[in-house]
């Protein structure tokens, strides 16, 4: 007989953002735009932003920290920590090197994963191949930004879409019936130019030049953004359904990635998922990329809405281009 397998779900969530609160009236003091031309073409009403001398690694720790505590298991018990990023505090040490630091959780392995806005879901998708083979018990996985710090604030089209936070899981061993089922996850690499900040590495490095020309500041393709998000992301929310053998009613409930209220308006079409069983919460936090899922999540989880045994569907895309869904049955 072969060794029976640990089913992996989450065991406690913890969200962290800013006190800075910038609302779409702010931004309109700051450049030509306006509160009804971003809330009818995003749903976004404002977001936070994390001031000077508050980095990712700050907004991870604080958001770790809640998940500990709910999850009830201490820093010391962690087995391994994952920090989904795309604004490390610095492109080395790792971020996760620095929370772990910050924890106390001595000697436990800690790395970066940078699959943009599907990078918390990559990471959950990776945690669960090691709890589920028994290799370890307790897994940290946080998604943080400080996006504000990489956006063009010249570009009123793409800027007055995101905001900072980080939102934090614990996964571990939960009850046979219960914990994480189908899974999905892919890249389209040949879209990477769509969403990039091409000053950002080794193959172009940040200088005074490049910040001047605006070319160490993300630069997106809003069209080819969106027609790869209204495909992807329902995509992903579907294949991990048909993979648990669950049908769009029986999903309790599906949390997308916040990144526009169009694209989950669009996903709810596709997925026959009416928006009352989509937690929707872009209009506080704006898009805050690796962070959005499991801030989402964790607001929905204190707030009550996740019960025992329900079935619940997360989805995301992003820069990479990538995309990746989770379906699980909420312990």
């Amino acid at each position: 007989m072969g060794m029976k397998v640990s089913q992996a779900g989450f065991l406690g969530t913890g969200h962290c953002v800013p006190d800075q609160v910038w609302t779409n009236k702010d931004l309109e003091k700051m450049m030509d735009t306006s509160d009804e031309w971003i809330r009818t073409r995003t749903g976004i009403a404002q977001r936070y932003v994390a001031p000077k001398g508050v980095n990712t690694s700050d907004l991870a720790t604080g958001a770790a920290r809640k998940a500990l505590e709910m999850a009830c298991v201490s820093a010391k018990d962690l087995d391994l920590i994952i920090v989904c990023t795309l604004t490390p505090d610095r492109s080395l040490p790792a971020t996760a090197c620095k929370v772990q630091a910050n924890l106390g959780a001595v000697n436990v392995p800690a790395f970066d994963l940078n699959a943009a806005c599907s990078g918390f879901v990559y990471a959950s998708i990776i945690a669960k191949q090691f709890i589920e083979t028994g290799l370890y018990k307790n897994i940290l996985v946080v998604g943080a930004e400080v996006l504000t710090r990489v956006i063009n604030w010249h570009d009123r089209g793409s800027c007055v879409l995101f905001g900072d936070g980080a939102g934090a899981a614990v996964i571990g061993r939960v009850d046979d019936g219960y914990g994480m089922f189908g899974t999905d996850m892919g890249a389209q690499g040949e879209g990477g130019q769509y969403l990039t900040i091409p000053s950002s590495g080794v193959e172009m490095p940040r200088t005074d030049e490049t910040i001047k020309n605006e070319l160490a500041f993300a630069q997106m393709d809003g069209k080819e953004v969106y027609k790869f998000a209204v495909h992807a992301m329902p995509g992903a929310a579907a294949k991990v359904m048909k993979l648990s053998g669950w049908t769009s009613d029986e999903v309790a409930m599906l949390i997308p990635h916040q990144a526009n209220l169009r694209i989950i308006e669009s996903a709810s079409k596709r997925l026959h998922i009416p928006m009352n069983k989509i937690f929707v919460n872009i209009q506080n936090y704006a898009n805050t990329s690796g962070a959005s899922i499991p801030i989402a999540m964790d607001e929905a989880n204190r707030a009550g809405l996740l019960h025992r045994g329900d079935k619940v569907v997360l989805a995301g895309f992003g820069a990479g281009l990538t995309w990746a869904g989770l379906a699980m049955k909420w312990f």
